[in-house]
């Protein structure tokens, strides 16, 4: 099988830099795990923070299933943001989208719902209790397996390649390495993106089409050829070959 597949590709999307969404007010972080009972599909959180403290919960999920986080809180300043696995750039922000959040998950790993106070009530030494309700459903999609689709050696991919993107932070598009781990043989599987500023986008498609990223941004696709051209918001394009995502 070809483990390295060139993207052919073409358009120029000259669009502002898409910004990355951080928790204002943490400098001080603390780290824990969401475990679920057995049988169960959520578990209820309670806690505190103050000032410029904040909390990592740490929850394991597969692709292809949906994370659910409901905050109950008595400081209307705090917020809690989600951050895909081994990412700093939040899939989904507190204090611009609200304190209830429903997202598809595009990779396989341990994505971080980020408890802070936004930066004027940390300043004060405010104090906020709460309540999280963290849930994770859904059938995953499990990688296929090497004897079925041979892996890169010493990754979990199956396959690399370039394809012509529009990063986050750039005004002109260039091109980026991508991987994918495919999950069917009928073009579902994962694209992960990297691109400059230590970039990983994780997009998920499903049946050949994407139906979710890790990004904040809605996801819009179009055809062009044999491609997908994937839009995140107005400020970032990825154009996936049909190849990578599909093999042959």
């Amino acid at each position: 099988m070809t483990h390295r597949i060139a993207a052919t590709s073409l358009l120029l999307l000259a669009v502002n830099a898409a910004l990355p969404s951080h928790a204002a007010g943490i400098s001080a972080i603390r780290s824990e795990t969401v475990r679920f009972a057995k049988g169960a599909t959520t578990a209820q959180i309670r806690g505190s923070i103050k000032g410029d403290a904040g909390v990592d919960y740490r929850v394991d999920a597969r692709a292809g299933q949906m994370l659910t986080v409901a905050m109950k809180t008595s400081n209307e300043s705090a917020y809690f943001n989600i951050n895909p696995p081994g990412s700093q750039m939040s899939m989904f922000v507190g204090s611009t989208t609200g304190t209830d959040a429903t997202v598809m998950l595009p990779t396989d790993g341990t994505y971080v719902v980020r408890v802070y106070l936004m930066r004027n009530a940390s300043r004060r030494n405010e104090m906020a209790s709460y309540t999280l309700t963290v849930g994770v459903t859904g059938r995953a999609l499990p990688p296929l397996p090497a004897a079925q689709d041979a892996l890169i050696p010493g990754t979990k991919f199956h396959a690399s390649g370039e394809v012509r993107c529009l990063p986050p932070f750039e005004t002109k598009a260039q091109r980026c390495d991508a991987f994918v781990i495919r999950r069917g043989v009928d073009g579902t599987a994962t694209v992960e993106v990297r691109g400059p500023n230590a970039l990983r986008r994780r997009i998920l498609f499903v049946a050949g089409v994407p139906v979710a990223s890790d990004a904040t941004e809605p996801l819009t696709h179009a055809r062009e050829g044999d491609r997908t051209v994937v839009n995140l918001g107005t400020d970032e394009r990825y154009e996936i070959p049909d190849p990578l995502v599909q093999g042959g």
